[in-house]
């Protein structure tokens, strides 16, 4: 989940690698670390807490050269301290790498390596993975980049674990290797200066152009030149990519924070999502990715998700879909615990890897699980060229855009959109009429106009934020469709504002949980003119009836919903399976103000980052 930035070139490295780790701070901001090679050596400097914190130590103890190494770290071994921050060195201090992983048996590697007279300064993982290139180097003849090659492949291929690195030699003035398995590693192609990377947002300003490495693939980058091998020493072809978007798109203009922009975004990222992938003619979609034909696709009697985080809640609106529209059974398991059991697959099940980055390391060692035993896959993610996206068998690109904030709130919306489209397409295959497929798709592109009249009502949401902001529990219920996005609005506020936030669907509250209930909880009921409107009704007196806040969200007309409930927020009416994209927007502004007025960083809450790429 860290992010790495190298840089060789004719330009001063220091400027590019910050800028390079602003743009990757999502990926964590426990603390940074700038390697400069300069006059024979590698300068270090590295420090605690956010990059301005390295900026300004930098400022004060300038790094000059043209070929660098950064990293911006996520704590997984060792607190968050300077000692602990990346580059680290090897025992020479010849050899410094940035890592971005997990080494599962650095521990025994590390006892090895101590008991041949290596001593350690940090409690990282990453240290032990330069001691042991080092020593790999050493035993190579350390004459040099062949050496340094020789090290770095013999010292992977005794880890366990997943890693993207960079790593500088001293002895190799004009060199930068990177190396990845199981977490993402790029290599930005420049004029006369090339890149490396975890994320093509830290070096989309200066180079459009990238090769995504396979995992086991190792490159070799000069300033004028790369090429990409394997970890058998075998030289291979990669091919070049043109990133879609610019540096502009991820930047956050006039908005505040990049939540914010994004939630406002949404209207157009899900217009982007449709865009082109309806089929009128047949009332149907046109998803030509998922790489099935027809007749392959109305075999398929089962559907598997597999999802993390707010994907999974995606997911879960998706199984709704495509059980009520489609009638094929689907089911939704979460990502961490499909891939270590063993549920019985038949044939005609296709599994979908559901992930914004592409790169999430549970969803992807799930999606492979599945492969491995010859079941279809496909991928619902938003970066193209994601591993993911690589290996899938076909699947559904999102085209949301960049997402900076930690907390999801387009890619959502966006999952949900593809979903919609999957479901529609397997729907118009079976037995839903031409007329019935019209009308959906006439529904689902009438909601970016909808979520566009919700945003309107941002103000009026910030001062309901205001009278909940002290609080210390919520409660976020819904029904069908919305029970998912009561999962969702309850995420959002737990992870960005601190408050503990349960979601249930509305049923289940007198199971249990209205134990909870007093004057200081209040609950958000997700209550939309829908088929349970009147159940839900009844759960909104149960809590009444015990003085329990209420904060409501309901169609617009509704005219007895404010007899009940202490402050409401009405959304435009629309058919049942498509209001999880009009409640859940209320509930992102909800989240985002009451974190705001705690004066939380919405966009880097703690203990977060953006891409999950380590168990």
């Amino acid at each position: 989940m860290c992010g790495i930035v190298g840089y060789i070139g004719f330009r001063p490295a220091t400027p590019i690698l910050i800028e390079g780790l602003r743009r990757l701070e999502y990926r964590g901001y426990d603390s940074a670390g700038v390697g400069v090679f300069l006059d024979g050596r590698i300068q270090t400097r590295k420090k605690t807490g956010r990059i301005d914190a390295l900026s300004s130590l930098i400022a004060e103890q300038p790094l000059s050269g043209t070929i660098g190494i950064s990293h911006t770290r996520w704590a997984t071994h060792g607190a968050p301290t300077d000692a602990n921050s990346h580059p680290h060195f090897d025992g020479s201090g010849r050899i410094a790498i940035v890592h971005n992983g997990v080494i599962e048996n650095h521990q025994l590697l590390k006892e090895r390596l101590m008991s041949e007279g290596h001593r350690f300064v940090s409690e990282t993982d990453t240290e032990v993975l330069a001691h042991l290139i080092g020593k790999h180097y050493q035993e190579a003849g350390a004459n040099g980049e062949s050496s340094l090659l020789k090290g770095i492949n013999e010292a992977l291929r005794l880890v366990t674990g997943t890693y993207g690195i960079a790593v500088l030699c001293a002895d190799c003035p004009n060199l930068l290797v990177g190396a990845r398995r199981g977490s993402p590693l790029i290599v930005g192609v420049g004029k006369n200066e090339n890149f490396l990377a975890s994320d093509v947002n830290a070096i989309v300003s200066h180079t459009r152009d990238v090769a995504y490495l396979e995992d086991r693939q190792i490159a070799t980058v000069y300033p004028d030149q790369f090429q990409v091998s394997s970890l058998d020493e075998c030289k291979t072809q990669v091919q070049i990519s043109k990133v879609a978007h610019d540096a502009g798109d991820a930047e956050k203009g006039d908005f505040p924070h990049y939540m914010l922009k994004e939630i406002f975004e949404q209207p157009k990222a899900m217009q982007n999502t449709l865009r082109g992938r309806f089929n009128k003619e047949e009332a149907s979609t046109a998803l030509g990715g998922l790489n099935l034909t027809s007749s392959e696709l109305r075999q398929v009697d089962r559907i598997i998700m597999t999802a993390c985080g707010t994907s999974w809640h995606a997911a879960l609106v998706g199984e709704y879909l495509i059980e009520e529209i489609a009638r094929v059974p689907c089911e939704v398991d979460y990502a961490s615990e499909f891939r270590y059991r063993n549920p019985p697959i038949d044939k005609n099940t296709v599994l979908f890897a559901i992930t914004q980055s592409g790169e999430t390391a549970d969803t992807l060692a799930a999606m492979r699980e599945a492969k491995r035993k010859g079941h279809k896959v496909l991928g619902i993610c938003n970066v193209v060229g994601s591993t993911i996206a690589r290996e899938s068998d076909g699947g559904v690109y999102l085209r949301a855009g960049p997402e900076v904030g930690v907390a999801s709130t387009k890619a959502f919306t966006c999952q949900v959109t593809a979903l919609a489209l999957v479901a529609l397409h397997l729907a118009r295959l079976r037995h839903l009429s031409f007329t019935q497929g019209a009308h959906f798709i006439s529904e689902l592109e009438a909601i970016p106009g909808k979520i566009e009249a919700v945003l309107k009502q941002n103000n009026a949401i910030r001062k309901i934020a205001e009278k909940y902001k002290d609080i210390s529990d919520a409660l976020f219920l819904g029904r069908q469709f919305n029970f998912p996005v009561a999962l969702e609005g309850a995420l959002k506020l737990k992870e960005i504002s601190y408050i503990h936030a349960e979601g249930y669907p509305s049923a289940e509250m007198k199971h249990g949980p209205i134990a909870l209930i007093d004057q200081r909880t209040p609950s958000v009921f997700i209550c939309p003119s829908d088929l349970t409107y009147d159940k839900v009704m009844s759960n909104i007196e149960e809590i009444k009836a015990r003085k329990g806040p209420v904060i409501a969200i309901a169609t617009e007309g509704n005219k007895d919903i404010s007899k009940k409930a202490d402050d409401v927020i009405f959304i435009p009416p629309t058919i049942d399976p498509l209001y999880p994209f009009l409640a859940n927007v209320p509930l992102q502004l909800l989240a985002y103000h009451i974190a705001v007025l705690r004066g939380c960083d919405v966009d880097k809450p703690r203990n977060l980052a953006k891409s999950v790429t380590v168990e």
